[in-house]
């Protein structure tokens, strides 16, 4: 099969998260992990689905090394097992997370019959997590935060979600001043060549020297098989609103066996990525086929680079 090269390449140990992984053994499927770095190690918030259960959970996963992880066996998010909101808060996955100061900020769907609306937590330690508030209204799928304030807000990239027949699959910007009430609502972007031309979502953005590094997800299809891939976008560091460059090229696409088959076919998906600015690295934890997590890193200059270029 022709390949063509990317700019993220694939860790030899890959997948370096599958079901059987978990401590509990009962794992059906592990997924779209949640990415960031505290206190030195890598913290990742894994989607899970347990056997012979219909709704996913949320456990913790820690590592040294960026590759062999500890997984706690407690689930830091379930279903609401307060029913606060009804049936609104089924089925927690794709966990964004976004350091401001100290404080880390998870945002997660919370999907049910009435749509998809979104929860926001906070943590010091990845251990106890405080409930803030629905922070987006039915269809929005996850917004991702900034890790700061631009010109004097908070600021966020939302994704409207619409379902089949309905407009969908854009990237939106939106700010805050206090992180709960969201507004200035402006369109960023839409699909925009071969490998997402039917959808496109964020993850948190990364500040580099040369502006806000977006990694995305996009979705095409052919007559037989919808695809999933991942690129990358340059926003303006002041005016995050203004694209100043973008890949035309995917990072990754699904090529090896275990992103081709599982719970979704043909499926590399992330919710972050983590940079390392001394090493100038890029590792993104991404969800394959839906049903294991693989690794992948770059240059990050290139990555940069490639989206100026528009490569």
């Amino acid at each position: 099969m022709f390949r063509q090269p990317t700019l993220l390449k694939r860790h030899p140990a890959n997948p370096i998260i599958k079901p059987a992984d978990f401590p509990f053994g009962s794992a059906d499927v592990v997924f779209n992990p949640g990415q960031i770095m505290y206190n030195g190690k890598t913290i990742l918030l894994l989607s899970i689905l347990l056997r012979n259960q219909a709704y996913a959970r949320v456990h913790v996963a820690e590592s040294d090394n960026g590759v062999d992880f500890t997984i706690n066996p407690e689930p830091a998010f379930t279903r609401d097992p307060e029913r606060r909101f009804g049936d609104l808060d089924n089925h927690p996955i794709d966990c964004r997370i976004t350091q401001i100061g100290d404080t880390y900020y998870i945002i997660r769907p919370g999907n049910s019959p009435k749509g998809c609306i979104d929860l926001m937590y906070k943590t010091t330690d990845f251990k106890t997590f405080e409930f803030m508030d629905i922070v987006a209204l039915p269809h929005n799928r996850v917004p991702c935060l900034f890790p700061e304030k631009v010109g004097g807000y908070y600021v966020r990239l939302d994704r409207p979600y619409g379902g089949a027949g309905q407009a969908d699959g854009n990237i939106w910007l939106s700010k805050s001043p206090d992180l709960i009430h969201w507004g200035q609502y402006r369109f960023l972007m839409g699909p925009y060549t071969n490998w997402n031309w039917e959808k496109i979502g964020p993850t948190p953005p990364i500040k580099t020297e040369k502006g806000w590094l977006e990694i995305i997800h996009g979705v095409s299809s052919s007559c037989s098989t919808v695809s999933y891939s991942l690129g990358a976008v340059l926003l303006d560091l002041e005016d995050p609103e203004k694209i100043i460059g973008r890949m035309e090229s995917y990072l990754l696409t699904a090529e090896e066996p275990y992103e081709q088959t599982g719970r979704t076919p043909n499926c590399v998906f992330t919710t972050g990525a983590i940079a390392d600015m001394e090493k100038r690295r890029l590792r993104v934890y991404y969800g394959a086929a839906d049903t294991c997590i693989g690794l992948a890193e770059g240059d990050l200059d290139e990555i940069i680079d490639a989206c100026l270029k528009g490569l």
